[in-house]
């Protein structure tokens, strides 16, 4: 029987079908769960057993090894985007939802707690990382100054607390996450874009954002590093020269690199792109990760 998931937002187009996806280092990809409609954004549960996905607003989880998909109780929150963390516990999934606030709502459902703050300006949050210890969200937020939007990168304590800016940049930045050791946030950014859209991988210090490095130089259009467990590798999301932020339906690919930069080297190439691997997909033993391809058969 076809699983049939709540609709909201994106369509797949006429023979277009979500893969939810899991792959070793070696490029070995097994798909483990096909859809007729939207899924995005799949999560490791670090005690290896469970993917946790989100579509058409919802939150869902799986066996990583395949299975039928069950929905996991956000309380009053049916307007998910596909920015969610887990708890290094488990205990805990933290949800971005559309109203432009970040939420906290246990790994077993329930109603969800308010993590973020009001503010007095528009200021829209969407959730990247937590800190190894559970203790500190990342984030980006869009805002409007004098007219003008800017997406930064942010923290606030998990617990509920006063945001701290780690950046303060004209350009793009997203996708916010932190190092297995705590140590950095690694983003991406069109700081050193030579056209509008060329984003590149850099990070810098969790605490206060200074010690800014680029690690990615390349022509591809560079999102999403997400760093394995294991603190040894990064996985980056690489739209085509000439693609403007993270749109859908392209053909892209998924690379490694070092936690340092370096060369980078092709994992898998799909049609893909918003949804694909928004958020860490890693597995716990940092042996293979979790992703979500979109073909079209003619």
């Amino acid at each position: 029987m076809t699983f049939v998931f709540p609709r909201r937002g994106r369509s797949l187009a006429t023979g277009q079908r979500s893969e939810l996806t899991v792959i070793d280092l070696d490029g070995n990809a097994q798909v483990i769960f096909t859809a007729d409609e939207v899924i995005e954004a799949p999560n490791w549960s670090p005690d290896g057993k469970w993917l946790v996905f989100n579509a058409g607003g919802h939150l869902f989880r799986i066996a990583w090894s395949g299975g039928t998909p069950e929905p996991i109780d956000t309380g009053h929150l049916a307007d998910l985007n596909n920015d969610h963390v887990l708890s290094p516990d488990g205990s805990t999934i933290y949800v971005s939802s559309d109203d432009g606030h970040l939420y906290a709502v246990a790994f077993t459902g329930g109603e969800p707690r308010r993590v973020s703050n009001t503010h007095a300006t528009p200021f829209h949050y969407y959730l990247h990382g937590i800190s190894p210890d559970g203790a500190t969200l990342s984030y980006v937020a869009i805002e409007q100054h004098d007219g003008e939007r800017q997406v930064n990168v942010f923290s606030i304590p998990a617990a509920g607390g006063p945001d701290t800016r780690l950046s303060d940049l004209s350009m793009p930045n997203d996708g916010p996450e932190y190092s297995p050791d705590g140590r950095w946030i690694y983003f991406n950014s069109e700081l050193a874009a030579s056209q509008p859209g060329h984003a590149q991988i850099f990070r810098m210090n969790a605490q206060d954002g200074s010690g800014l490095e680029q690690l990615t130089f390349d022509s591809f259009v560079n999102w999403f590093p997400h760093l394995s467990p294991d603190g040894q590798h990064v996985t980056v999301l690489s739209f085509p020269q000439g693609t403007t932020g993270h749109p859908a339906d392209k053909q892209v690919l998924l690379r490694l690199m070092a936690p340092d930069g370096g060369p980078l080297r092709v994992l898998a190439s799909f049609f893909g792109g918003q949804g694909t691997i928004n958020v860490n997909s890693w597995a716990p033993d940092s042996q293979k990760l979790a992703y979500v391809a979109y073909p079209v058969t003619p």
